[in-house]
């Protein structure tokens, strides 16, 4: 990935003079590192990938102001990590930058021209054993001294003249959220010095020397300083206590979870509404303005449907990513994954893959997405290759249409089959994480050594900031796929063009000749049992009858007859066959595309249920969802990748296809598989 720097950078993002100053940022987790990161570049940053890696890589730029005399700077976010000697992928990035082996893609590799490190003011002693590592590497150093509010609330107060004469380093007093303090750290980068002591090289002589250091800087406390840090500390306890119980944790986090998703399905429905108005407008407008044509149908119902697949994404992937944002930025999200740690533990993966999974629920692109908080690579690519199996809100429809047909007008058992979905999901996940666990992401499981970090007010900008981040992290690498194999899809499905059956063109010709809202009827008709019915309702009749024997003799229709021998063994004629091969793109297209095979048109009303559980196949007398049928095409689309938007952001999460084949391959193979033992225990 190549970036753009300031105005005075050459391409892909080396500096066009030596004016531009590489800086590393580091700290522990929780520090404000990334907050910091955003309130210094704010928009001005790329997000990649370190090559070779699936650990993200996010490029910031500050520019100067053009009176000032000092340089550019070009900030590197690090990961947060405890320790630059742990046997960890993060670590391992860490050193590599510093030693300037490794480089965000499309950046020249070498060494910073300084290094801030982020600590907590709060915390000091612990996080100077990783100042004291950076400062043996001999890199000009600074270090950020973050939430010296919090330190204030609680009576501590730091000196930072004594702290940076002990550290042979500048050291800057900040507070990343409010804005405190972050001016003058360009400023300290820019100038910053190599480091004029060397701490001691072992684990035991830093823990000591971070003490000494911390006693001498921090010795001076308010009068209240007792008082507040015991009360601060009876409050976080009796938090604590409730958040991470075995019983009252697991309830808590069911109530905020239930809070977040209901915000997210009742939020993201109007804006997803208005995409899908927008897209549907801008596809009427195309047509009639643009002339009959392949130009017309490839805009209308290429380009314009694929970016409305791409875009109607967006607004539950920026609401679930800001409450998360959110969550995590209270201290609360660590408490999470700590009480879920235990439930998951038994099929390989920590409570760090909870909420990804939970968060596939709603839609699995962000779940998918949201893996990246997972430390360890292998359960992290475990929890990705699993999230799809999660019952999301796209499988909805589908669910909705089956278990009516199967149990009409019986809510009860209508609901028992539904929830039934979703159990079946969760198990086939979780099952599927433990196979992979024990086969080819076999290894140790990484101990959940989790901080629980202090309780804070979230900043609304971090959480604003990280959104916007996601958001353009998605449509930038996953949309350009999905737009892609969109446009494919619907090629496959409008051509070859094919003349319009005589039964279509006979109506078309027959209603010609009159107003669209005049009741007429066919003369072949009126002794038969037909209703009246509008002029306009037999143009429809015409379009509907010609939109179905298109599709059928399209390339999607000729495949789909094609490829329904295979699906012989679960019960899927051709129709069924074209309806799971066109919603591959997306599974929520399966109801609008039997509605085409059926009635010919899209119209997916309450109506729509009806006529499908009353369609027939070619023989004029069997159903097409006979309940064997049903029950099969149920379990298939429970276990199935029916969802080309997941499938490519798997890709980029992973670092390459191979695993998003798979995916692909493991996931259709088991919905084969059930789908057909469903069909011959339901037969």
């Amino acid at each position: 990935m190549n970036y753009t720097t300031a105005k005075d950078a050459g391409p892909k993002g080396a500096p066009a003079s030596p004016s531009l100053v590489r800086v590393a940022i580091l700290g522990n987790p929780n520090t404000g590192k990334t907050t910091l990161f955003n309130r210094l570049c704010g928009l001005r940053h790329k997000t990649g990938n370190f090559p070779g890696t699936t650990q993200e890589a996010r490029v910031g730029f500050i520019k100067p102001d053009p009176r000032d005399e000092q340089p550019a700077l070009e900030l590197i976010d690090l990961p947060g990590i405890y320790s630059l000697e742990l046997d960890q992928s993060e670590a391992d990035i860490a050193r590599r930058v510093l030693a300037g082996t490794l480089a965000p893609a499309g950046q020249p590799a070498a060494a910073p021209d300084a290094v801030c490190v982020v600590v907590d003011s709060t915390n000091l002693a612990r996080n100077l054993v990783l100042v004291g590592e950076t400062l043996r590497r001999r890199l000009p150093t600074v270090v950020a001294l973050n939430m010296i509010d919090l330190a204030r609330k609680r009576g501590l107060l730091i000196d930072a003249t004594a702290l940076s004469l002990h550290l042979g380093c500048a050291v800057v007093p900040c507070n990343a959220r409010a804005g405190e303090g972050a001016d003058a750290i360009p400023a300290a980068l820019a100038s910053a010095r190599l480091p004029n002591i060397t701490p001691p090289g072992t684990r035991d002589g830093l823990e000591h020397w971070a003490d000494e250091i911390c006693a001498a800087a921090a010795t001076s406390h308010s009068p209240s300083h007792a008082e507040v840090h015991v009360e601060h500390t009876d409050w976080t306890d009796r938090l604590d206590r409730v958040f991470t119980h075995s019983v009252g944790g697991i309830l808590v986090f069911a109530a905020i979870m239930f809070g977040l998703f209901y915000t997210i399905f009742a939020l993201a429905e109007v804006p997803m509404n208005l995409i899908e108005s927008v897209f549907a407008g801008l596809s009427g407008w195309i047509s009639g303005v643009l002339p009959q044509g392949v130009l017309r149908e490839f805009l209308a119902g290429g380009v314009v449907a694929g970016l409305q697949g791409v875009l109607v994404f967006l607004p539950q992937i920026c609401l679930l990513f800001f409450l998360i944002s959110i969550l995590e930025d209270t201290g609360y999200l660590a408490r999470a994954a700590f009480v879920m740690n235990r439930f998951l533990a038994p099929f390989g993966l920590s409570g760090h893959a909870f909420m990804p999974l939970l968060s596939s629920h709603a839609c699995a692109i962000p779940g998918v997405m949201a893996c990246r908080a997972i430390p360890d690579r292998r359960e992290r690519l475990a929890a990705i290759l699993s999230a799809p199996f999660m019952s999301c809100s796209a499988r909805i429809p589908v669910y909705v249409l089956l278990t009516v047909i199967l149990f009409p007008g019986a809510p009860t058992k209508q609901a028992l089959a539904f929830s039934a979905c979703y159990v079946l999901g969760i198990a086939a996940g979780l099952l599927s994480a433990l196979l992979a666990r024990r086969t080819l992401l076999r290894g140790p499981a990484r101990p959940m050594a989790l901080e629980l970090p202090t309780y804070k007010i979230p900043a609304l900008r971090t959480a604003f900031l990280s959104t916007y981040d996601r958001a353009m992290s998605f449509v930038k690498n996953a949309g350009t796929n999905i737009l892609a194999i969109c446009i494919i899809l619907w090629w496959l499905s409008a051509y070859p063009k094919v003349e319009p059956p005589p039964e279509a063109t006979g109506l078309r010709a027959f209603a010609a000749g009159f107003d669209d809202g005049q009741i007429v009827v066919r003369p072949e008709m009126v002794n038969g049992d037909w209703p009246l019915e509008s002029a306009a309702h037999w143009r429809e009749k015409a379009d509907a009858i010609e939109s179905q024997h298109a599709l059928a003799h399209s390339f999607a229709g000729r495949l789909g007859k094609l490829i329904q021998p295979v699906f012989e063994p679960l019960g899927f004629d051709w129709k069924l066959s074209v309806g799971v091969l066109t919603s591959f793109a997306a599974r929520e297209v399966f109801v609008s595309t039997m509605a085409v095979v059926v009635t010919g048109h899209d119209d997916t009303s309450e109506g729509i249920t009806e006529e499908l559980a009353a369609a027939t196949r070619d023989d004029g007398v069997t159903p097409i969802f006979t309940p064997a049928a049903s029950w099969a095409l149920l379990v298939y689309y429970v276990l199935a990748m029916q969802c080309l938007p997941t499938l490519a952001v798997t890709a980029r999460e992973s670092g390459g296809w191979k695993w998003a084949i798979l995916q692909l391959g493991w996931m259709c193979g088991l919905a084969y598989v059930f789908g057909a033992i469903a069909f011959a225990i339901a037969s």
